[in-house]
């Protein structure tokens, strides 16, 4: 029905006659004359219609914005004067000679530019519309290229693509499965996967040495702005590697695509611990670009009468942390009010805080209202180790460790986007060496990653210490976003047994949920490690998008609902009926 594209049209084709098909964009009338911006996937192209075209100008002068058209016409050069170095058809236009309207179209809900004012949920609602809009669909443009860039470098090392199942058995890897039932297994339900992570393992096993996929995950999980129900990640897996090895093939896989899509080259990748990450900047996914550091202070706390400070600093388990902030004594009373709100978001009970105005007044010279429950010592050794000076100020986080490092942590980012601090514009990590498990409320173990990652110690001392042992597992993070994250996995029997017994797993139920698993690692499992991106996450970020419903093409809303499909939705009694499955009416409305 074409010969070109819209956006196609340079001078280079100047007095060849084209086909065009496309969006009426925008339409003007000056002065007998019609123009048409007419709009394609490739872009936009001016139109003109003259009266002495007959019938051509008088259905011209019917169309209306985001009418489908088929239009033929003659490119030529514009006037000097009017050619538009805003755009790149701007020195070019056509002049039609026929014109077919294909399809009439109502007034859209919203603007389709990229200054389109329209709340998120209007968009989602319409979202084939909002794909129109030329910004939106330049972040799947990149998409497309970063997911092309991906399996070429993937199969230029030698990896494999497969496609593993997306109906499978629940498996705990710390979200909820969705849940499908099955019709021929009256009782029984299959899972949607959280991820690959079994299939992939048992393809090492399988000898299939290296494999990729591009895959879709669901988790029935809590949804922030990086988060939705369905995903999609990069995933990988090779067989005979270790840290080292896994970890330079998908840093060259990102250095690779932030080239040919971005022209950006990063340096050094550089190496943190958690340990480090979370003493340092109270999160293991920092932002590097933001200088700001978390300071230990609780050694200087626990001589205090001051109960808020001295209690978790004498707590195993708690923190007492500092946050200087450069020239933050600027902050009027009302911003430090905006910011002890946000930090209760993260359980912090409030936030104390030193203005710094004159050091050589000593205490007469800093101002807070918590500095009568502290000593001299104490104050003195704050200042000395934060390394205070005449316009600072220091924040402070008293509480169990966890909240501390969650509230400062947090603090930290968005000071740094506030307050301009930002010293680079990307800031890769890789952090490693994380604990095998976290300890939960009531004193049980859980996987901080999953239950089939390597420790780095034997059995015997996992089952002694499980709280010292450390995994073979790393994550690759970008400006304070996970990236990705993997591990070399266990590829020993007794291994993952141990593993198991400290979860307080069973042996019935282990053999009961992977039972596959442990079978399979009898037979010659090689070492094996791997790693999954975010493939959302990563076009998010390198478009500049604030989140990634932005970057997928049909997402969800934050209470995981599609606002344009009315997803999800009941569904009728003979349905159910089919799958054994009975809503009882408390269950549904409470839906």
């Amino acid at each position: 029905m074409r010969s070109h594209y819209c956006g196609d049209l340079r001078s280079s084709h100047d007095g060849e006659t084209v086909t065009l098909c496309g969006w009426v964009h925008r339409r003007r009338d000056h002065g007998g004359v019609i123009f048409l911006d007419l709009r394609d996937r490739a872009g936009l192209v001016q139109v003109v219609f003259d009266p002495d075209t007959g019938a051509a100008f008088e259905l011209a002068d019917r169309v209306r914005g985001e009418y489908v058209l088929r239009v033929e016409g003659r490119v030529r050069m514009r006037d000097e004067a009017v050619r538009n170095g805003r755009m790149v058809t701007g020195d070019i236009e056509v002049l039609g000679k026929s014109l077919e309207i294909l399809n009439t179209s109502e007034t859209p809900p919203f603007e389709l530019d990229e200054f389109s004012g329209a709340g998120e949920e209007v968009r989602l609602k319409y979202r084939y519309l909002d794909l129109r809009r030329a910004n939106v669909l330049e972040n799947f443009r990149v998409r497309s290229r970063l997911t092309h860039a991906v399996r070429n470098y993937l199969e230029e090392h030698g990896f494999m693509d497969v496609e593993t199942p997306i109906l499978t058995r629940a498996t705990p890897e710390g979200a909820r499965d969705y849940l499908v039932p099955s019709r021929t297994h009256p009782g029984s339900f299959f899972a949607m996967p959280q991820s690959p992570q079994l299939f992939k393992q048992l393809l090492m096993v399988a000898g299939f040495d290296r494999y990729y996929q591009i895959a879709k995950c669901f988790r029935d999980e809590d949804l922030r702005a990086d988060r939705q129900p369905e995903f999609t990640q990069i995933d990988i897996e090779a067989s005979f590697v270790d840290e080292e090895a896994i970890m330079g093939i998908a840093e060259g896989m990102v250095r690779r695509v932030f080239k040919d899509l971005l022209g950006i080259e990063f340096g050094a990748v550089p190496q943190m611990t958690f340990a480090e990450a979370m003493k340092r900047f109270g999160s293991d996914k920092p932002d590097l670009r933001i200088p700001l550091e978390l300071i230990d202070i609780a050694d200087l706390m626990e001589g205090v009468e001051f109960k808020v400070f001295a209690g978790p600093a004498k707590d195993p388990k708690g923190r007492v942390a500092a946050l200087k902030v450069p020239k933050g004594a600027e902050l009027s009373r009302s911003q430090i009010d905006e910011y002890t709100r946000f930090v209760g978001i993260y359980g912090a009970r409030g936030l104390a805080y030193i203005k710094v105005n004159d050091l050589s007044a000593g205490a007469e010279g800093l101002q807070s209202p918590i500095l009568k429950f502290l000593t001299e010592e104490a104050i003195s050794g704050i200042l000395a180790r934060t390394g205070a000076a005449n316009g600072d100020l220091i924040f402070f986080g008293a509480d169990k460790a966890k909240v501390v490092n969650e509230a400062l942590g947090a603090l930290r980012v968005r000071l740094g986007h506030d307050l301009g601090l930002l010293e680079a514009d990307w800031a890769p990590l890789w952090v490693v060496d994380f604990p095998m498990f976290e300890e939960n409320d009531d004193g049980s173990w859980a996987a901080l990653h999953h239950p089939f990652t390597m420790p780095k110690c034997t059995p015997e001392e996992l089952a002694a210490n499980p709280g010292a042992a450390l995994s073979k597992a790393y994550d690759l993070v970008l400006n304070g976003t996970e990236l990705g994250g993997g591990s070399i996995r266990i590829f020993n029997p007794a291994m993952q047994r141990a593993v198991f017994k400290a979860l307080g797993i069973s042996d019935e139920e282990a053999a009961e949920k992977f039972g596959f698993l442990l079978d399979a690692l009898k037979f010659g499992a090689p070492p094996h490690g791997g790693l999954a991106f975010g493939l959302d996450r990563m076009v998010m970020l390198m478009t500049g998008s604030d989140s990634i419903r932005d970057v997928i093409a049909f997402p969800k809303t934050q209470t995981a609902a599609c606002l344009m499909t009315h997803a999800p939705s009941p569904v009728d009694n003979r349905q159910l009926r089919e799958v054994g499955i009975q809503v009882r009416k408390a269950d549904a409305d409470k839906a």
